[in-house]
């Protein structure tokens, strides 16, 4: 069993950044792929970034277009943690933030993280 934590979220005025953070409850070295979804009030959930393996320690990053530019995704496997890293925070940034993974055959999910932009 996955247990996944997200932190960092806030309330942050526009233009600023945040770095939202993701702790697995064991190793991630073995993930091949991890990512950030948002879920903003009355909306569904969409996909922000993800990271995937494509070697012994290479990876490919994606992102939504809405973000590009502004997000960066990344791992640190000896801490065991995925960050997803929020410059020029915009008021339609302003969601739920879920980090996931993928292993054994399943999807995990953490229960997400607020992120208000508002001045």
């Amino acid at each position: 069993q996955v247990q996944l934590v997200e932190s960092g979220g806030g309330l942050v005025q526009p233009g600023g950044p945040l770095r939202l953070s993701c702790a697995a409850s064991g190793s991630i070295s073995s993930f091949n792929n991890m990512g950030w979804y948002r879920q903003a009030p009355e909306e569904q959930r969409e996909f922000v970034a993800q990271i995937t393996r494509i070697g012994s320690i290479d990876y490919a990053v994606d992102y939504a277009d809405s973000v590009k530019g502004r997000f960066t995704i990344s791992r640190d496997n000896a801490k065991n943690t995925l960050y997803l890293q929020i410059n020029s925070l915009e008021p339609e940034d302003t969601a739920v933030y879920y980090c996931n993974a993928y292993y054994g055959g399943h999807w995990y999910w953490g229960h997400g993280t607020q992120v208000t932009v508002s001045s």
